[in-house]
């Protein structure tokens, strides 16, 4: 719903603007008289077609109007009612613009049994079947229909997603990654990925760490690298032989 901003003056449709008392009297057929305030002012909606704008005095709407919409015919000075309205001003509190369901979604409210809905135009992804094997001979084209996909990730896709990954907690970019004495890029663990991929990622396989099957950067970092080592706790003080040595008793039977 738009906000009305009336005007006090206007220096067309002055026979409409004059109307006032005709507009008030109007309100009484959609509202209590003690539930309209003072007069606030006119917009002009178009060729002789004007609005009045009263203040609402009703409770919980401050900064409505009450609106009347009039107009007259042409060489006519007889304003006619079109239409009663509330309608919200400047400062009046109104609900957030509606969005639609799939827009206000954020990937943290799905869970692994929800159906998202199609999205035939998704620029993450473009045609993955449209050009045979035999038409070009790639290896990989063969490989992806095995996977039956009709789409792979478009250059988009795979961009957008890059990014994502690499400012998350498995980036670079981490307390993790500070404190740990090396780099998954020289970790055993680490599994590379397949394309341009393996490059910047790969998926790391230590069941001891937290990112365990999940997505790192190679410039990521650990505690659970596969050639680091917990440091080596201090002793306290120098340990002596014991005093008696129990291992040198002769056993004698009586």
């Amino acid at each position: 719903m738009s906000r009305l901003i009336p005007a006090e003056k206007i220096s067309k449709e002055k026979t409409l603007a004059q109307a006032i008392d005709l507009a008030r009297e109007a309100l009484a057929d959609i509202t209590k008289e003690e539930m309209i305030g003072e007069h606030r002012g006119v917009v002009l909606e178009g060729e002789r077609v004007l609005t009045h704008a009263f203040e609402c005095l009703m409770p919980g709407y401050v900064g409505w109007y009450w609106t009347v919409t009039m107009s007259r015919v042409p060489r006519s000075r007889k304003p006619t009612i079109d239409e009663l309205s509330l309608r919200p001003g400047e400062a009046a509190l109104l609900a957030p613009a509606w969005v639609p369901w799939e827009e206000r979604l954020s990937p943290d409210d799905v869970t692994d049994t929800d159906l998202l809905p199609y999205r035939a135009d998704d620029p993450r992804l473009v045609e993955g079947m449209e050009t045979s094997p035999e038409e070009d001979g790639s290896q990989l084209a063969e490989f992806e229909k095995s996977l039956g996909r009709r789409r792979v990730l478009s250059e988009f896709g795979r961009s957008e997603a890059f990014e994502r990954w690499y400012s998350s907690d498995r980036g670079p970019r981490t307390r993790s990654t500070k404190a740990a004495k090396a780099r998954c890029s020289t970790c055993g663990f680490l599994m590379l990925l397949a394309g341009s991929a393996r490059t910047i990622f790969g998926v790391c396989a230590n069941e001891w760490s937290s990112n365990d099957g999940r997505v790192v950067s190679l410039d990521h970092g650990c505690g659970a690298h596969s050639e680091t080592d917990a440091p080596k706790g201090r002793q306290l003080w120098e340990q002596s032989e014991p005093v008696l040595d129990e291992a040198d008793l002769d056993i004698i039977k009586v």
